[in-house]
């Protein structure tokens, strides 16, 4: 394999000048720091030239006359800085931060309408003000506003410049989130130009940074300007399908994985990091001797960048010569950083490293400590188990499976965002509905989940899906696809998981069961969801349901209606092995704030609220009357992903939700039978799950349970059954 000289060339300029600019923009898809659009690879250009000088067409044979001097040069549009300066200090002092903010989000939205010269101009105003208060976090932040205009304008190298400039002063002030952001934004622009390669170096650098910052989760709910080409989780998710794009599957397992992480911070914010999240993804052991050098080439200009920024805090005219000597001497140590790693990168030792680095990476020869102990829970558990990662882009879904044995294994399935999406639409109605013709939509999906990976389940043996499910895949049920001739759950045991880096896999039940049975079973409640009123009325078989318990487990404690409140039922959850709340709880798409849990009093409490619950004693928490998608609006599942992280924060191993409000007659026959093989056989929460589930299809779980409904209904359909799914710790 020849090496690609391009992406040598590219490379270099990229790590030799970071001497540091700002952050990007997607062309015509420009995306604030905590906007949530989908993230459309169609946005990018499927061929560019690459980095070109001026921003005109050419490769640059040598980019160091735009980058000796640690700022931008006048032909990067800095002619005016003198003057812009002058009027900067006739400003009153308390308003210049107010009007480099003003100036920055005017430039936006200018360039935004294609006024990308007067956006520039202002930029430059605001860089002036910035400087002459030392603000250096605005400085980096107007940096990175250049740096979007100029990649709008496909002046890469521009660009470029700018968001180095911007990594340098967020590395400068040890700012991790801006950090991560601005290597995102580089990130980006290499993509926008076909330079995968360099694109996932940067992303991962991302990645790496915000892991760190999440240690520290009130850093990440600090307001950001916006000053950013993409989101962080956009980042996650491009860096998951760049990665497995080059069969890089265990980077991609590991992107994908915190992916979830990523989300419920954006949904939850103030999701806090622990040791296994903050451990990022590693750096190819191919890419090490790169990364060596960049860190080694940052770290050396930041601190000649510190001396530099203290010296030009100094008026010009007021300055020594001894000051103006040091300045000259500064920029020419930057220049020789620069000139001895362009001679490191451009090196043959170097360009194979770069040659070897997706080769090696798709040999799965990688010192990835996080899937080692993935493997390793797996192994322990006592069924056969693997984990499901479906990842959904625009023109595919992919699919990666992890097992004990094996390396990841990566699937790509052709099929477009608009059709899957359609078809879970069209599964969920018929799911909601037990009139309907099923099997069809249900067949599909089967052969799109899992039929691609059917032989490579086989042949590990598994007997239980630990399942990640990504957008809107949240709202259904594996358990309810159609194989042509039967129902995946008579099959598999299932294992819905929020993050497996959260979660641990193999803490075992305890021996004895205890159940704190809380029911809403009369009266009615008009209650406030989104921008609707919605009448929340008893459920008629709800106290049957807590009897059904209470004849399955002799200590059950009782709650009913009145005596159901948070104050009476929340103190002494944690007394308990299994608290069942046989009551309505809403996932809503929105604010966590606006989904919730109903006590038979008619007080709430919302999901934010849920995670000040005290529950490590607690192994499980049953909702039996959940409902998602009210109104019919579906989002990206991240309510539902947000509920089973609140229930894990509490201290509860596990939590069992409907995804839809079932049958009150169903729900009773399924937890009847459910707790009757709890209670009497050996086995794990997901087997009794799966087992009373399966009774259900079958007709006899009335043999299983104790005090089911009298009616003798056929419950077969998957609307009785399906909705319920274990979220977290199966065993």
């Amino acid at each position: 394999m020849q090496p690609n000289l391009k992406y040598i060339s590219v490379f270099a300029l990229t790590l030799l000048s970071l001497l540091g600019f700002g952050m990007a923009y997607p062309d015509n898809n420009q995306v604030s720091a905590n906007a949530r659009l989908r993230y459309d690879s169609s946005s990018l250009p499927s061929k560019l030239d690459g980095v070109k000088g001026k921003g005109e067409g050419g490769k640059v044979s040598n980019p160091l006359p735009f980058i000796l001097s640690p700022f931008p040069r006048p032909h990067l549009a800095f002619l005016g800085w003198k003057t812009t300066r002058e009027k900067a200090q006739a400003l009153p002092k308390n308003n210049q931060l107010s009007e480099v903010a003003r100036l920055n989000e005017e430039a936006i939205k200018e360039s935004r309408q294609g006024q990308l010269i007067q956006g520039l101009q202002k930029l430059q105003k605001a860089l002036a003000i910035s400087r002459e208060l030392g603000e250096r976090s605005w400085e980096a932040v107007t940096f990175n506003n250049i740096g979007r205009i100029y990649q709008n304008q496909k002046k890469y190298l521009e660009a470029l410049q700018s968001y180095q400039q911007a990594l340098l002063i967020n590395k400068e002030l040890g700012d991790l989130v801006r950090l991560g952001k601005t290597y995102s934004n580089i990130g980006y622009l290499f993509d926008i130009q076909n330079q995968p390669e360099l694109a996932i170096f940067f992303y991962k650098h991302c990645l790496i940074n915000r892991e760190k910052a999440r240690l520290n989760p009130s850093a990440l709910s600090v307001p950001q300007p916006d000053a950013y080409s993409i989101t962080v989780s956009q980042t996650y998710r491009i860096l998951g399908e760049r990665l497995l794009k080059q069969e890089r599957i265990a980077e991609a397992q590991r992107t994908m994985d915190l992916l979830k992480v990523e989300e419920l911070e954006e949904y939850l914010q103030n999701v806090s990091g622990n040791q296994r999240t903050v451990k990022g993804i590693n750096i190819a052991a191919t890419e090490k001797p790169i990364k060596q050098k960049l860190d080694q080439s940052v770290d050396n200009a930041v601190v000649l960048g510190k001396e530099l920024t203290k010296l030009r805090q100094i008026k010009p005219e007021q300055r020594s010569l001894e000051q103006k000597q040091r300045i000259e001497q500064l920029v020419l140590n930057q220049q020789q950083i620069l000139d001895k790693f362009n001679e490191f990168i451009n090196s043959p030792s170097v360009k194979a490293q770069v040659e070897q680095i997706s080769r090696t990476a798709r040999r799965q020869n990688l010192d990835l400590e996080s899937l080692n102990e993935l493997r390793d829970n797996l192994a322990r558990l006592p069924q056969k188990s693997a984990l499901l990662y479906p990842l959904i882009l625009k023109d595919s879904l992919e699919l990666v499976l992890v097992t004990p044995e094996s390396p990841p294994i990566h699937r790509t399935v052709a099929v477009k965002r608009e059709n899957l999406y359609q078809t879970i639409a069209v599964f969920r109605q018929a799911l909601i509905d037990p009139s309907q013709n099923i099997k069809a939509p249900a067949h599909q999906l089967y052969d799109w989940l899992i039929k691609p990976i059917e032989k490579d389940l086989e042949s590990s043996g598994t007997q239980t899906l630990i399942y990640a499910p990504d957008d809107q895949l949240r709202y259904i049920p594996l358990t309810a696809l159609y194989d042509g001739k039967q129902w995946l759950v008579q099959r598999f045991n299932v294992n819905h998981i929020t993050s497996a880096s959260l979660t641990n896999l193999n803490t075992p039940k305890q021996s004895i069961l205890r159940v704190l049975a809380g029911a809403f079973t009369k009266g009615n409640y008009q209650i406030k969801v989104g921008n609707r009123q919605v009448a929340y009325a008893g459920l008629p078989f709800a106290t049957q349901e807590v009897e059904s318990v209470a004849a399955a487990v002799p200590e059950t404690k009782k709650l009913l209606d009145d005596a159901f409140t948070p104050s009476v039922a929340i103190p002494q959850m944690d007394d308990y092995t299994i608290v069942h709340l046989a009551t309505h709880a809403a996932f809503v798409v929105g604010k966590p704030e606006d989904s919730f849990i109903l006590f038979g009093n008619g007080d709430r409490v919302n999901f934010r609220n849920v995670a000040t619950w005290s529950l490590p004693h607690v192994d499980l928490v049953v909702l039996s009357a959940c409902e998602t998608g009210l109104g019919g609006k579906l989002g990206n599942g991240e309510e539902i992903l947000g509920f089973g992280y609140q229930m894990q924060q509490t201290g509860a191993r596990a939590a069992i939700a409907s995804l839809w409000s079932v049958d009150d007659g169903g729900t009773q026959a399924l937890m009847s039978a459910f707790y009757g093989i709890l209670s009497t056989e050996k086995l794990t929460k997901v087997e009794a799950l799966k087992k009373a589930q399966v009774s259900l299809i079958n007709g006899n779980w009335k043999s299983l349970g104790q005090n089911a409904p009298v009616a003798a209904s056929n419950f077969s359909h998957p609307y009785y059954w399906a909705s319920f799914i274990l979220i977290g710790n199966g065993l």
